[in-house]
Parts: structure tokens; C-alpha cells; sequence
């Protein structure tokens, strides 16, 4: 019974790539090994997996790199963990809040000079820093942060509760000056628009990007943790200027989101890599069963899940259950 509990009600679709690890992330490096990171269930610490191959990192032995604090900064809530090498290091970007205030969510930073980055050490960066002409930025609950690497520029796009009234979750981007410092203000990408991302909270969060054909495809969750968890999608041209919000493109409606039939319930918080023949391969996290004892946040039964994107005649991604990677 209490594996049943664990996995929900398994059918051919939604057999989990990695147990019990939401908001999970994968990096390929440029000599073609993948790295793999999430949330755990206790939010107390950071862990990598490594592999010669993506599906390797299903059994690959996991490190803790990094553990929380007993009290002040980086001392509870450490979510979504991303791993990323700029400036010829590694980085790893989350959010932490602190055993006093709980809900006091910042984004943070680690940084790697060796080789290796399951190995270490890790420095504590401290907070990421907005730029000198931002006021804003940080001010309030702040998480879920991605990289873009775009035309030789680095852009630090996050989600951020605006600091009045109903605190929605908005999406902003920005310009690196270094991996742990922006070089411009704040710029609103997305906010809860659509009923879908209205469920019973505001939210846009969960930032993640792919590239196709002269686009850039920004996919992001929207909405409460539960059934509603959903993902969006929006899109810009190459060559257009990123942080400029009104050449960004919002789809009106949800391109992935719960299927009982399939057993899929909130799927979201995704990220994207391709597999070592070149596609592109969707990971993101569900849950394989509807009902939830309290609160949705501290249910560990959050799965990392793999789908293959295919892509339509108009060069948009597909998401699909049907094209879900099997184990």
C-alpha cells in the first residue's frame, strides 16, 4: 500500500525517470556528460547526478554538494537547484528562505572552480545582486531563476511576487554583468493573464528555454502546486531584443497540462536538453495520483518525468504524453 501511495497508479505513460525529485534539472556539458538536479523532498540540501548518457542518470549515484544552514539566509526552503557553467565556471542558482521567516524566498548562488563539478568545492556566492540602476529586484519572494545564453550575452530570467496587494508571481529577465550580478534592471516578461494561471493563486514561474529555427521558446508553470499546475508557453525571434516585453509572443492556452486518463496530475517546473541523438527532450516534473494529504508543497511524490518535444509545420514544440520517453 504505501508504495501504491508512492507511485500512484502507474500506467504506461507516467513510469517516473527519477523518484521523488521535483523542479528537476539537466545540463549537458560541452564534452556531451549530463547532470542532473531537484528539489528533494525534505528541502534541506543540493544534489547532482552524473552520467556519460541522459537515461544514465536514473541510476547514477547521487552527491550532496551543498547542505542549508542552521539559522538566517539559506536555512529553509531550498528549492529548484539549476546547474550551469559560465564564465568558465559552475554555477548553481536556487532559492533559499530562512528558519525564522520561511516565506522569506531569495534567489542564491554557489560557484565551482574545478573541473568536476560533483567534487567541488563549493563557494557560497551569497545573494544574487541587481544591478545599480534596479531598486526593485529581489525585493520580495523570489525563485525558480534559469540562464539564457543568447548571442554571446547571459540573461537571468526569475520568477518574483510583486511586493503589494495580492503578491502575484510575475516573470522578469535581465542582462548578466557577471554569474552573480545583473547588469540591467528588471523587465516584466509574463503576468497571470488567463484563467489557467489564475488557480487558486497567481503564478508564473518555472522558467525554462529551447531554441528552433531562428525562435526561442520560453516554456513556464502557472497557477497553485496541485491538479492545476499547468505549463505556458511564449517565444521571441533571434534576433529580436530580448528585454523587449512587447516582442515576446503568450499563447493563449496551456500546452501541457493534467491528464487522469494518463496519470499525470500538475505536471510542470520543466526544463530542456537533448538526448545523445539530437532531440530535444522536455523534463519536468508530476505526480501520479490526484488526491493530496495537506498541502500540496510537501507531498514528496513530485516525479521527474522525460518527454521527447516534437515540433510542428509552424516550427512550435508539441507537448505530447503520447511521446513520453518509456522505461
Amino acid at each position: 500500500m504505501n508504495e501504491l501511495r508512492r507511485n500512484g497508479v502507474l500506467t504506461e505513460y507516467n513510469v517516473p525517470f527519477i523518484e521523488q525529485r521535483a523542479d528537476p534539472y539537466v545540463y549537458r556539458h560541452t564534452d556531451g556528460t549530463y547532470y542532473f538536479t531537484a528539489s528533494v523532498p525534505a528541502y534541506d540540501k543540493i544534489v547532482l547526478r552524473k552520467s556519460e548518457t541522459l537515461l544514465g542518470l536514473r541510476e547514477a549515484e547521487e552527491t550532496v554538494v551543498w547542505t542549508k544552514h542552521e539559522s538566517g539566509e539559506m536555512s529553509r526552503h531550498i528549492w529548484a537547484p539549476e546547474l550551469h557553467f559560465l564564465f568558465g565556471k559552475w554555477y548553481i542558482y536556487f532559492a533559499a528562505g530562512e528558519q525564522d521567516d520561511m516565506w522569506k524566498i531569495r534567489p542564491f548562488v554557489l560557484e565551482c572552480q574545478s573541473e568536476d563539478p560533483m567534487k567541488g568545492p563549493w563557494v557560497e556566492k551569497g545573494k544574487m545582486k541587481r544591478s545599480n540602476d534596479d531598486i526593485y529586484s529581489f525585493e520580495a519572494f523570489s525563485l525558480d531563476a534559469t540562464i539564457l545564453e543568447h548571442k554571446g550575452e547571459y540573461y537571468y530570467v526569475w520568477a518574483e511576487k510583486v511586493s503589494v496587494g495580492i503578491q502575484i508571481s510575475n516573470l522578469y529577465i535581465a542582462r548578466m554583468e557577471s554569474a552573480t550580478k545583473l547588469a540591467t534592471a528588471q523587465v516584466l516578461l509574463t503576468t497571470p493573464d488567463y484563467d489557467w494561471e489564475r488557480v487558486d493563486i497567481w503564478v508564473n514561474e518555472g522558467p525554462a528555454f529551447v531554441k528552433k529555427d531562428g525562435r526561442i521558446f520560453m516554456a513556464y508553470s502557472a497557477s497553485a502546486t496541485g491538479e492545476c499546475y499547468c505549463m505556458g508557453l511564449m517565444s521571441i525571434g533571434e534576433d529580436e531584443d530580448l528585454l523587449d516585453p512587447k516582442l515576446w509572443k503568450k499563447e493563449r492556452y496551456p500546452v501541457l497540462r493534467s491528464d487522469r486518463r494518463k496519470g499525470f496530475y500538475g505536471p510542470g517546473h520543466n526544463c530542456f536538453t537533448k538526448d545523445e541523438n539530437g532531440r530535444d527532450i522536455c523534463v519536468f516534473h508530476a505526480r501520479t495520483y490526484l488526491e493530496i494529504e495537506g498541502d500540496p508543497l510537501y507531498d514528496p511524490n513530485r516525479h521527474a518525468m522525460l518527454m521527447e518535444v516534437k515540433w510542428n509545420e509552424q516550427g512550435y514544440p508539441v507537448f505530447d504524453y503520447e511521446n513520453m520517453v518509456k522505461f
